[in-house]
């Protein structure tokens, strides 16, 4: 029998009905795919195209057999430049995947890049957001430059978002208000992972978008599996008749609901989550922003709440309010929240060392960031070499654990903020060391180390 193999990370992930509602396209396939083919699902929560090369991939090659298909999905995980364990630079991604294309060549199987799924972003005219930061097209260079099947997901899903809007387009996630599932009590709010309608419409376009391209066996695919299904009705946050109401109560019943994060004047980015709780008999809480509805989520039995705006916030101040309505129809007093969302990031500022100064080989960085920066990472040649969390003043520090070689090398420093982060700020350093020739170390890496004090063993060159 002929093999799909999945490689990639949890959007693609099989799940358990008790990891429910989270779900992976991954497992929906096997219902696409003609008779004579199976599939098997290696991808993983948070694996990398790094990690999966290095740690598993040898396993992968040595069940692959002639004409097997392998679905290559990485790209998500590895943007993710605030995560530094997983963070790949886009030319080293793009390096992985034409090592997976020729590995998978070479056994006469046929690769397949997929570009990472839309997430469920949308601009507040309602477009979809590309979150991607480059790494779609990271996928397409490499799949042009090897000649490996492509199939374009980012474009695919979008366009699934798009028609789906944003009052529908929730219902293909991970995305409900607290109470709803008891795994979840409080509720979650995540616009990357999907359920198991839509793990399932995806997995469903996929095969599709594999029945229709070249390079792909012909008979891979069962077409008459591939007829769409019918769109989720809109989430119930945007069935709420007369809004508006709520906040001409004439008789208040009840305290105000209380919000917990985001803290109050905070820089916040344009996809903030509310939390907080509400008093006795509050269900269901109504947002609100100079008068206009903006949506609404349910309470649990606790008091709990979370919520989300579908639409992204757009750059500036923001002063949103929130009023719950009882079991009996009763309408609380109003709470206000005041924030400021940025939509950009500025660059670190780094003031030691100056660019083109003369450096130790262990060099400290250190400079300011903007307000609301949680951390600033450094990058060498694209690769993310070391991170440092801001401080309440808002300076930042950091040193990496490895001695420098001698010579030139440019660093740039990166600040994070939530999902956004700045462009670089290049700092040129010269370190001073001794060369590898040098007297100085072949003398001492002739003859084995003697001890922390030595009178006759000579300098090394290692700081």
């Amino acid at each position: 029998m002929k093999k799909i193999c999945v490689l990639g990370a949890s959007v693609a992930t099989s799940r358990t009905a008790a990891e429910g509602p989270i779900a992976g396209w991954g497992q929906y396939l096997p219902e696409f795919i003609a008779p004579g083919w199976e599939v098997r699902n290696f991808a993983r929560d948070g694996m990398t195209a790094r990690s999966y090369y290095t740690e598993r991939f040898a396993t992968l090659l040595n069940l692959l057999e002639p004409g097997d298909l392998v679905l290559l999905d990485f790209g998500g995980v590895e943007q993710r430049i605030e995560t530094p364990a997983r963070y790949h630079g886009r030319r080293e991604l793009g390096e992985f995947l034409k090592l997976f294309v020729a590995g998978i060549r070479a056994e006469d199987a046929v690769p397949v890049l997929l570009t990472p799924a839309a997430r469920c972003v949308f601009d507040a005219d309602g477009t979809v957001r590309d979150t991607r930061d480059g790494y779609h097209e990271t996928v397409r260079e490499a799949a042009a430059d090897s000649g490996a099947v492509l199939v374009d997901m980012s474009a695919h899903t979008t366009r699934l978002l798009q028609e789906l809007g944003p009052a529908r387009a929730k219902r293909y996630f991970r995305w409900f208000d607290a109470g709803q599932y008891e795994e979840h009590p409080d509720g979650v709010a995540d616009a990357t992972q999907l359920n198991e309608e839509g793990a399932r419409e995806v997995a469903r376009i996929l095969a599709s978008a594999l029945d229709r391209a070249a390079g792909v066996p012909p008979g891979t695919i069962d077409p008459a599996t591939l007829t769409p299904g019918a769109y989720p009705p809109p989430a119930p946050e945007f069935t709420v008749v007369g809004p508006e109401g709520a906040l001409h109560a004439v008789e208040p019943v009840g305290t105000a609901p209380i919000f917990t994060a985001p803290a109050p004047e905070r820089v916040a980015g344009g996809f903030e989550k509310f939390t907080g709780h509400a008093g006795p008999d509050v269900t269901y809480l109504l947002f609100f922003e100079n008068g206009d509805y903006l949506g609404g989520t349910a309470v649990n039995e606790r008091g709990r709440f979370l919520w989300r705006r579908v639409l992204c916030w757009p750059a500036g101040t923001h002063e949103i309010q929130a009023v719950g309505v009882t079991s009996a129809g009763g309408v609380t007093p109003g709470a206000t929240l005041r924030f400021e969302v940025h939509d950009r990031v500025p660059p670190p500022v780094v003031t030691t060392p100056s660019s083109g100064s003369w450096v130790n080989p262990r060099p400290r960085f250190g400079g300011t960031a903007a307000p609301g920066v949680s951390k600033v990472v450094a990058l060498e040649g694209e690769r993310l070499i070391a991170e440092a969390a801001v401080a309440d003043d808002r300076s930042w520090s950091l040193r990496h654990p490895h001695t420098w070689r001698p010579g030139g090398h440019r660093v740039e420093f990166v600040a994070i903020l939530g999902a956004l982060h700045s462009e670089p700020t290049p700092v040129d350093i010269r370190v001073l060391g001794v060369p590898e020739e040098s007297f100085l170390r072949t003398s001492a890496d002739a003859r084995e180390r003697c001890g922390e004090k030595c009178d006759h063993y000579p300098f090394d060159g290692r700081w």
